[in-house]
């Protein structure tokens, strides 16, 4: 495992048309982020689509997919909109502490992601 040194390219790169999974949703309703829901687009398994903010934990078991991440209008968008660069020239997540699985599990020294690997800073002096 490598220590990531904030540099933000996986989150420019891998931070958006993300497919996401229920339980995300869960601690988002339970806190009351609609900050985050409304970023949040679903198909409902009648196929009808619904941003995340108009939805309710009782909605979970009606939702067929979820893509992150959508504007005020439900269009998606290039960027995650909790992708923050700061003064330091580090990256950080707004939503770190509640950020969903799909970022969590993200790790660019991981084999599968070996071909991106090779632009992580991270990565660079222990790359095979």
């Amino acid at each position: 495992m490598q220590d990531c040194k904030q540099c933000g390219k996986c989150c420019e790169k891998w931070g958006w048309d993300q497919k996401g999974i229920t339980e995300d949703l869960t601690p988002w309703f339970q806190a009351h982020r609609q900050d985050i829901l409304q970023h949040v687009s679903v198909t409902l398994i009648d196929g009808k689509r619904a941003r995340g903010s108009d939805l309710s934990i009782d909605d979970l078991h009606r939702i067929a997919r979820i893509y992150y991440w959508v504007d005020a209008s439900g269009r998606k968008i290039r960027y995650c909109p909790f992708f923050e660069k700061r003064e330091d020239g580090k990256v950080y997540c707004k939503i770190h502490t509640v950020k969903p699985a799909v970022c969590i599990g993200f790790a660019p020294w991981a084999e599968v992601w070996h071909d991106y690997g090779l632009n992580c800073p991270a990565c660079l002096d222990n790359i095979p």
